[in-house]
Parts: C-alpha cells; structure tokens; sequence
C-alpha cells in the first residue's frame, strides 16, 4: 500500500505540453481581459483604480501559472500551499466589489490552469452578465451638514432646522464652547435634492442666521468631498 501511494505522488506528475501550457495562458489572457472591461465599465469616477483593474489580469495569470506547475500533482499542490500559507497579503479594499473581481480573476485562473476552458468561459459571461446588472447600483451616500455659529444664533439656527429642514436631516452631534456653538447635521443624497442642493441649504443659513461656517460633508470611505 505505501509503495503503490509513493508510486502515485511521484509519477502522476500531470506535466503538461508546450502547446497546453500556451493555450491555457492564451485562454486566460482573453477571460482577463473581459474582467478588465468589466471593471472597467462597472467602476467611474473616484473607485475607478487603474492599477487595481491591471491587477486583476495580472492574479488570472498568476494563477493559471501556478496551476500550471501544480497540475494532478497532490504532493507539490501540498507544498505549495504550505508555501503560500506563511504569505500574508494586507491590501486595502476600497470598493466590496473588489473582492467579487478578485475571486474572479482567481476562479478564472484556476479553471484555464486545468484546461477547463468550458466552465471559465460560461462562468465568466454569467458573472459578467450580473455585474453589468448590479455593478450600477450606487449606495445612497450620506453627507454631514456642519453648522458653526455663536451662541446667540441658537435659536435662528434651530428654528431654520424645524421650519425649512424638518423631517429631511438628523441631529447628530452638538459642539458648544462658552462664545460658539456647532451642529452636525446628518441628511442623505436624496434629501440634498429635495432640498434644492447645496448651494441652496447653505444659503439657507447666511440669509436667516448669523453663521461663521457651513460645510457639507460626504461620508464616503472612498473619498471627502
């Protein structure tokens, strides 16, 4: 029984030819570049990172190389996950559906590894197809409303929060000194529309109080605005 188990960790290699092991990079370099235009197309703006996105056809390839060397080989697949183990990779992830692109690039590179070209290609236009449908989905930013002002204008700043702003923004936080007072206001994207925007709300302010600041601020992890 041992020399049967020896026999088949050492000859069941799983080598593969020169023309298997082009054909899988190939495969894999066209899938990687439909994750490329699909994060392309799913990302604008400020989550957009160019870098990241190359990146992303970059782990497909990475992937199917180590595949590649692994191949129906249990003993070296063991090694090499004893030698990735004490890899540690802290990247930041600004975006959750950077994670999903991730595991994508990292499937498709498994799959095109093994010369499963098949299930790499229905899976990658599956998932392509669902994040053009969900990759547009924008969260409803919140924004913070930071009104500064001295003591005397409590009151004016109350009454312009109940009268023009009722039902639209949640007290947060209220900062007072001895001359000064600061409320932080907390409202959503929506209601700045409703509003009337920015520039309307603080207006708002200068016109009915005597203020020395108002800022609006986004709550965003990806960037202040």
């Amino acid at each position: 029984m041992k020399n049967q188990l020896f026999s088949y960790f050492v000859n069941n290699t799983g080598a593969l030819t020169m023309q298997d092991i082009l054909l899988n990079f190939l495969i894999a370099s066209v899938i990687g570049c439909v994750i490329f235009l699909s994060y392309r197309l799913c990302h604008s703006g400020a989550s957009y990172s160019a870098r990241f996105n190359v990146s992303l056809v970059m782990l497909t390839l990475v992937t199917t190389l180590v595949m590649n060397v692994i191949g129906n080989n249990i003993a070296l697949s063991l090694g090499m996950v004893g030698a990735l183990s004490i890899v540690r990779f802290r990247t930041a992830i600004k975006d959750p559906r950077d994670t999903a692109y991730i595991f994508w690039g990292i499937a498709v590179g498994i799959c095109c590894g093994v010369s499963e070209y098949m299930t790499a290609s229905i899976g990658t236009a599956v998932v392509f197809g669902m994040m053009l449908i969900f990759g547009f989905v924008r969260k409803n930013e919140r924004f913070l409303l930071i009104v500064r002002a001295p003591r005397k204008s409590e009151e004016d700043i109350q009454h312009i929060m109940e009268e023009r702003l009722k039902g639209y923004a949640q007290l947060r936080v209220i900062n007072s000194t001895e001359t000064t007072i600061e409320y932080i206001y907390e409202l959503s994207e929506k209601m700045i529309k409703k509003l009337g925007g920015q520039n309307e709300i603080t207006s708002v302010f200068y016109k009915n109080a005597e203020v020395s600041a108002v800022n609006l601020v986004c709550q965003n992890d990806e960037i202040n605005r």
